[in-house]
């Protein structure tokens, strides 16, 4: 495995790559790399004969009030991790290689960034948008892997790719989970004890959803007051928002029908936590 730091020399080794006639798998992450992103690398493995991971916090995705610096970075395990799941690069590039001078171009994606974290998070997917097309023209990838998680992420990527008609394809990977329910996220190392107890209240609400269709009602208001009902059984949380939403469209919808996306955002003690599940009524 290589560890790859400029992008005249990644792009060199990619070239290689094409002319050998390899299928190119790519997991873009921030680091901090965790079960979650590694099931995501094992399905890349799996599906692909070649497997880029990048490495880059992105400092153009946090808002004025996101302190990056305390976003946790640990290069050192993260390489090891991919290493022994037989990624072939870690791509770990400087904020300065990414962003030599003043940025004047960003790829913007209407609609579907404006509800959920775009509400919250102004700039924060044109920013996403933005570093994966980047990403994108540097590794070259034949398929690009996410996590179902980042639902929103996802779904905004698949729209650019295919808006762009970028040459690859999109898998979105399932959220993984700890065994209390919790999704993975980097972000749960800022939970202290008492937080972590109150943080599987999130998906306790995500299952009531799925009880509460399943026992056959419908009306996206009274689903919403259930989940509400369960985060607030611990005055910790603050919730950001619970959504249900059309999952092709991202527009919030009063009755729950077809695919729905139902999603939550939270800010638990110095943790912003989401999680999500999609419904296929």
């Amino acid at each position: 495995m290589k560890v790859v730091e400029k992008i005249e020399e990644l792009k060199q080794l990619i070239a290689q790559v094409k002319t050998a006639g390899k299928k190119i798998g790519f997991v873009p992450t921030m680091g901090a790399l965790h079960a979650g992103h590694f099931s995501i690398i094992k399905a890349a493995r799996e599906q692909t004969d070649f497997v880029v991971v990048s490495i880059f916090v992105n400092p153009a995705q946090f808002g004025p009030a996101e302190d990056i610096d305390k976003y946790p970075k640990t290069l050192d395990a993260d390489t090891a991790g991919c290493e022994k799941l037989g990624v072939d690069i870690v791509f770990a590039p400087t904020v300065a290689g990414m962003y030599p001078s003043e940025n004047l171009t960003w790829v913007n994606v209407e609609k579907l960034t404006e509800p959920l974290c775009g509400r919250n998070r102004p700039g924060h997917f044109r920013a996403v948008a933005t570093v994966c097309a980047k990403l994108f023209n540097i590794v070259q990838p034949d398929i690009a892997f996410f996590g179902q998680k980042d639902a929103q992420q996802s779904i905004v990527i698949k729209q650019m790719v295919s808006d762009l008609n970028m040459p690859l394809e999109i898998i979105v990977c399932p959220t993984v989970r700890e065994p209390d329910g919790l999704a993975m996220s980097s972000r749960n190392s800022y939970l202290d004890t008492e937080e972590r107890k109150d943080a599987v209240l999130i998906y306790a609400a995500l299952k009531e959803a799925e009880l509460f269709i399943t026992a056959g009602h419908r009306k996206s208001s009274e689903l919403i007051g259930e989940m509400e009902k369960i985060l607030k059984l611990s005055s910790r949380i603050k919730i950001e928002y619970i959504s249900v939403l059309d999952s092709r469209t991202l527009e919030e919808i009063e009755q729950a029908n077809g695919e729905v996306l139902v999603a939550i955002a939270v800010k638990l003690g110095q943790a912003r936590l989401i999680d999500n599940i999609m419904l296929n009524i």
